[in-house]
C-alpha cells in the first residue's frame, strides 16, 4: 500500500474493531515517516456507504436508546460504552475526511490522520474500562447519528467541517465536563482519567474543523459566520442545545460572536 487513499480505505472497511484500529495506527505511524503518498491524480473517491462494522452493537434510533443512571456499574458500564461507539464512529468520520476531500493542502490530510490517531487511542482506553466493569463493546445498542451526518455531508467539504467536528463532536466539548462532576462524585476516577485526556485532546479536534471551514470558506469567497448559520438551518436543527462551554468552544476555533449567535439560537 502507497497512497494515504488507499489506506484511508482499509481504515474504513476494517469491519473488526481490533483491525480498523490496529489498521488506523499503523497507517498513521507510516503517513507520519512520509511512506504513503497523496497523489495528485489519484481518481475519484467512491460514493459513500456505510463502513466496516462489527456485528454488535445494534444499532437504533437514538430515541430507542433507554437512559440509565452512573449510579450502578451497569448504568456507567452503558454510558461508556456510548462514549466508546463515538469515538469509533469519529476513526471513521477522520479517515473519510482524508480519503473524500482531494486537492487539498498536506496539512489537510496531516490534521485528520493525526485526529483518527488520536480517535483509535481514546478507543483502546475506553473499551478497556469497559472491560474492567464486566462488559465490552458491542454489549449494548447504539445508535449511527455521526455517519449520517457524514453521509449528508459526502459532496461538500465545506459543510462537513462545519456541521462534524464543529457540531457533533463539539457537543462533547459541553457535556463531558458535566459527566467528570458526576463520574468524580462516584469516586469512578478511573473513567475520570479517561475523560479528561479525551477532553483535552478532542479540542484539538474541533480546531482542526474550524480552520479547515474557515479555509473552505476563505476560497469560496463566502463569511464564515452567515455560512455557518446557513448550514445549521440546512442540516442541523435540533442538534444544538445549550448550555455551551464557552471556554473549550473558544480554544476550539469559536469566536465570540459565534458563540453568542448559538446560545441566542438554542
Amino acid at each position: 500500500m502507497t497512497t494515504l487513499f488507499e489506506a484511508a480505505r482499509a481504515c474504513l472497511d476494517a469491519a473488526s474493531v481490533d483491525d480498523k484500529v490496529a489498521l488506523t495506527q499503523r497507517y498513521a505511524a507510516a503517513f507520519a515517516r512520509g511512506e504513503l503518498t497523496v497523489p495528485a491524480d489519484a481518481p475519484a473517491p467512491e460514493p459513500i456507504r456505510m463502513p466496516g462494522r462489527p456485528g454488535k452493537p445494534t444499532l437504533v434510533h437514538p430515541r430507542e436508546l433507554p437512559r440509565r443512571g452512573l449510579g450502578s456499574v451497569q448504568g456507567r458500564a452503558a454510558f461508556i460504552h456510548a462514549i466508546a461507539h463515538i469515538e469509533l464512529n469519529a476513526i471513521d468520520l477522520a479517515w473519510d475526511a482524508a480519503y473524500r476531500f482531494r486537492g487539498l493542502p498536506p496539512a489537510f490530510h496531516a490534521d485528520w490522520v493525526s485526529v483518527a490517531n488520536d480517535e483509535s487511542r481514546h478507543f483502546v482506553l475506553l473499551r478497556d474500562r469497559l472491560r474492567e466493569l464486566g462488559h465490552d463493546y458491542g454489549d449494548f445498542d447504539a445508535h449511527n447519528g455521526l455517519w449520517e451526518m457524514t453521509e449528508k455531508t459526502a459532496h461538500d467539504g465545506l459543510a462537513r467541517m462545519a456541521l462534524v467536528p464543529r457540531v457533533l463532536e463539539a457537543r462533547g466539548l459541553d457535556v463531558t465536563p458535566g459527566m467528570i462532576v458526576k463520574l468524580r462524585e462516584l469516586g469512578d476516577h478511573a473513567t475520570v482519567g479517561i475523560l479528561e485526556l479525551i477532553l483535552r485532546e478532542e479540542v484539538a479536534h474541533v480546531a482542526a474543523g474550524s480552520r479547515w471551514f474557515r479555509w473552505y470558506c476563505e476560497r469560496a469567497g463566502v463569511d464564515p459566520r452567515a455560512r455557518f448559520r446557513e448550514l445549521l438551518k440546512e442540516y442541523a436543527g435540533g442538534y444544538l442545545h445549550g448550555p455551551f462551554n464557552i471556554e473549550a468552544r473558544l480554544l476550539a476555533g469559536f469566536d465570540e460572536d459565534e458563540l453568542a449567535a448559538l446560545q441566542a439560537e438554542s
